[in-house]
């Protein structure tokens, strides 16, 4: 058991790991560009401020959208993990993904090219890619540990345990599994502390920071700015002693406290905006924001969003825009332009790409790559956006006969399955288009055919043993 105070006291001990040389053409430049890669969990676009919400208090991330770049269509897998997968590899999950909390061990991700750029590498926050929480029992550490992955450190919920993400969490925090018996400690705060402590020390070397944040995932709790205030006024100091906050859980609505855990998870990021100020590296690190799918919804707790007048419910784990359509704010001031807004198409593997051309990073050879950088537009440029996106959905492999596959642009969306969707004029996907429509049917199935025909089945066997339990037959 540790507390947080000697939590941070071991973290300024800590030593960054050695670096190798840095790559030549971002040497040339004369000075490097660090990355932050901030990605919270189950919060759609409709969630925050600088996408029209007047519901959700997200200050800090509204300003960086207003002297940064928002993006309007960026669009992630519809659950996390794919989507973990996908933004780390540059690739869509046709082509690696293979099981529920499984990254391949075979795959480069960002993590590996970043170190062999130089740069001193950490992730903190959600794991959930070794098989800790796999569907399939036989999967149980057939993935990838952040070591492995390119990190040199890490503080992470679900590497090989579970354990509690929120109030007095166990978390694995570089290779040593840890518990935080304070009353007072609350998850995401260690791990952005820990992001922070992770800046300081390398402030004076090319960094990079990956930070899949666990706010604002089920349960729904109160948070530390919360906890005092959102509970009805009867409530007596008593009652939020952190020994009665079950009490004060049970007081307050889900809605609220997932509101609550939007607010706070603003702050953090807000506070990891300030220590780059504190510590003069602000204009050289270009920090990156977005979500890894739509809010919550259905049986488990959803939350229900205003958004210019519209009621939307959290569509996590839909392929509709409510399930992966996520919020997307680039910032790094002196190179990303102030206050613009763009309706380019971006796709979650377009981020290794990206940050590769941002830092002279070279990204891993003799790899099928999918992504497409935007760094052209971060520049202030027009650069070459992507026409299409293509998503492949076989979350959990066995739950369902066949993979969920579709192809989009800003306006049509064509499923394989021959349902074609006039998106903005049917946000729901309620009404398939029947007449009309042959262009983009045809431009969007030209895409649909130039992917690979199936997802790449390494756990054969454990897939099959899934589709019969389900009443489905053998692939």
């Amino acid at each position: 058991m540790i507390n947080r105070r000697s939590f941070i006291k071991i973290l300024g001990a800590g030593a960054a790991a050695p670096l190798v040389p840095l790559d030549l053409t971002q040497a040339a430049r004369g000075k490097h560009t660090n990355i932050i890669l901030i990605m919270s969990d189950d919060t759609g676009y409709e969630t925050f401020g600088c996408y029209g919400s007047e519901q959700y208090k997200t200050p800090r991330i509204d300003e960086l959208a207003e002297t940064g770049l928002r993006f309007n269509h960026c669009y992630s897998q519809p659950l996390c993990c794919p989507s973990r997968v996908k933004i780390m590899t540059g690739k869509s999950n046709v082509r690696n993904y293979v099981y529920w909390d499984v990254l391949d061990p075979e795959e480069k991700t960002f993590g590996h090219m970043m170190k062999d750029a130089g740069y001193a590498t950490c992730v903190a926050g959600k794991w959930q890619l070794y098989g800790e929480g796999t569907f399939a029992p036989e999967l149980a550490g057939k993935g990838t540990l952040p070591l492995d992955a390119g990190f040199d450190e890490h503080c992470l919920w679900r590497v090989k345990e579970g354990g509690e993400r929120y109030w007095q969490p166990q978390f694995r925090v570089n290779g040593k599994m840890t518990s935080f018996d304070d009353e007072d400690a609350f998850g995401p705060k260690i791990c952005t502390d820990f992001i922070c402590d992770f800046i300081e020390k390398n402030r004076d070397k090319p960094f990079f920071a990956y930070y899949p944040m666990m706010l604002t995932h089920v349960p729904f709790v109160t948070t530390p700015e919360s906890r005092e205030t959102s509970g009805p006024k009867i409530c007596t100091d008593f009652i939020f002693h952190p020994a009665m906050r079950w009490l004060d859980e049970a007081f307050i609505p889900e809605q609220q406290k997932f509101e609550d855990m939007v607010t706070y998870m603003d702050t953090l990021v807000g506070q990891i905006v300030d220590k780059l100020e504190d510590l003069g590296v602000r204009e050289n690190t270009l920090i990156l924001f977005t979500g890894d799918n739509g809010s919550p919804g259905g049986s488990k707790g959803g939350a229900v969003s205003e958004l210019n007048g519209v009621s939307i419910e959290g569509g996590k784990g839909k392929t509709t825009d409510a399930g992966t359509r996520v919020a997307l704010v680039a910032n790094m001031p002196g190179t990303v332009p102030a206050g613009e807004v763009t309706d380019d198409i971006v796709d979650f593997s377009d981020v290794m790409p990206t940050m590769a051309a941002m830092t002279g990073a070279a990204l891993p050879r003799g790899d099928i790559l999918d992504g497409v950088s935007f760094a052209p537009q971060l520049r202030g440029k027009q650069g070459t956006p992507r026409d299409w996106i293509y998503s492949y959905n076989d979350a959990i492999p066995g739950l369902e006969p066949d993979a969920v596959i579709f192809a989009r642009d800003q306006r049509w969306k064509l499923y394989n399955d021959g349902r074609l969707y006039d998106i903005p004029n049917d946000t729901l996907e309620e009404n398939p288009i029947t007449e009309g429509g042959e262009k983009p049917r045809a431009k969007l199935q030209a895409v649909l055919d130039s992917m690979p025909s199936e997802g790449k089945k390494i756990y054969r066997r454990e897939r099959n043993l899934l589709l019969r339990l389900y009443g489905y037959g053998s692939v």
